[in-house]
């Protein structure tokens, strides 16, 4: 299998992962307004698992460094395997959550929630598990991601009911409720509970002389993605977050531009999950700090509510104290994660 050679390679790695992670959402909103996230997330799946065997049967069998994708497959433990494919269940629930809250709220304001607190998550976890880190940094790291969730939270909520009096005001709808549902920020936060506990799993795929390299270990998680995909959407199609039930012949029925965006977003997603994979199974030259891998490998998440503010125009045409909101949001984000960072780099020696 292909690993970096160098620290440069790692780092380049890292960046491109970067932007797939921060840039993978782009492709629900670009399928189309009315295409429904229980149906664009088949061809995600299906485009994940796909990815993940191109890469693993062409740089996954090149080069000298460990086994060829295949070897590793036979030579792993059968525990390594399940917990590998468990992992992906795992995520898969937190990241349907995720696009669902994408679905009502928008990409900006799901990520700024689901993702950041997903970064609390993780973080307690490493604390739970002993992992080396400085105890003052992961709190701070804990308490500026949850404020930024709070005020992007904030932030939607005033955008919302902006929305609806402008409604009630020009009579588009016969309601006079001033209520502003939360479904989508719920769905968010729900969604960092899993998104933030898959890792470990992930640990314990890796670990032990029978573990799985970057790119078995990669496949099985897709398996693992995809498998829960058809299971979860039986419940998100027949209780929807948003609208009515919807029935798979739908799926079926769509236009190719549909199925082709979702399918590019499997792709794109997966491209960023396995630069993370292959650069953290790097040694020797290759090797980078553990801190600045953490800032390269979850950093997308400001990218993607840049994406969201910036190119959909989300959270626009009200006043400057939504905007207000939104810049203290992602100010408070960066913050954690420079945080979060820091308890890696001030670890206890």
């Amino acid at each position: 299998m292909i690993l970096p050679g160098s620290q440069i390679a790692s780092i380049i790695l890292l960046v491109l992962g970067l932007i797939c992670w921060g840039s993978w959402a782009n492709t629900f909103n670009a399928s189309g307004k009315k295409w429904r996230f229980e149906l664009y997330y088949f061809d995600f799946a299906i485009g994940a698992v796909f990815a993940s065997l191109v890469f693993a049967l062409t740089v996954g069998n090149l080069g000298w460094d460990g086994f060829a994708f295949k070897d590793d497959l036979l030579f792993a433990g059968k525990r390594q395997d399940l917990f590998a494919f468990i992992a992906g269940v795992v995520f898969n629930l937190g990241n349907m959550l995720l696009v669902a809250a994408i679905s009502v709220t928008g990409i900006s304001v799901a990520f700024s929630v689901g993702v950041s607190l997903s970064l609390a998550v993780a973080s307690i976890w490493s604390m739970m598990s002993g992992t080396p880190g400085s105890l003052l940094f992961r709190v701070g790291g804990i308490a500026a991601v949850a404020i930024s969730a709070i005020v992007a939270s904030l932030a939607y909520q005033a955008w919302a009911k902006a929305k609806l009096i402008e409604t009630i005001r020009t009579g588009q709808t016969k309601s006079t409720k001033k209520t502003v549902s939360m479904k989508g920020v719920l769905l968010a936060a729900a969604g960092a509970l899993f998104l933030g506990s898959f890792y470990p799993l992930v640990q314990l795929a890796r670990e032990s002389e029978i573990g799985l390299g970057p790119y078995s270990l990669g496949f099985i998680f897709t398996i693992g993605v995809a498998a829960s995909t058809f299971v979860f959407n039986l419940f998100f199609m027949n209780l929807p977050v948003a609208g009515k039930p919807v029935d798979m012949v739908e799926f079926f029925r769509a236009k190719t531009k549909s199925h082709v965006y979702g399918f590019l977003g499997g792709i794109v997603w997966y491209a960023s999950v396995l630069a993370i994979l292959v650069v953290t199974r790097a040694e020797g030259p290759a090797h980078i700090e553990p801190a600045l891998a953490y800032v390269l490998s979850n950093g997308g998440v400001v990218l993607a509510a840049a994406w969201g503010l910036l190119w959909w125009k989300e959270l626009s045409g009200t006043d400057t104290k939504v905007n207000y909101q939104v810049v203290l949001s992602l100010v408070f984000l960066v913050v954690g994660i420079g945080l979060f960072s820091g308890a890696l780099a001030f670890a206890p020696k």
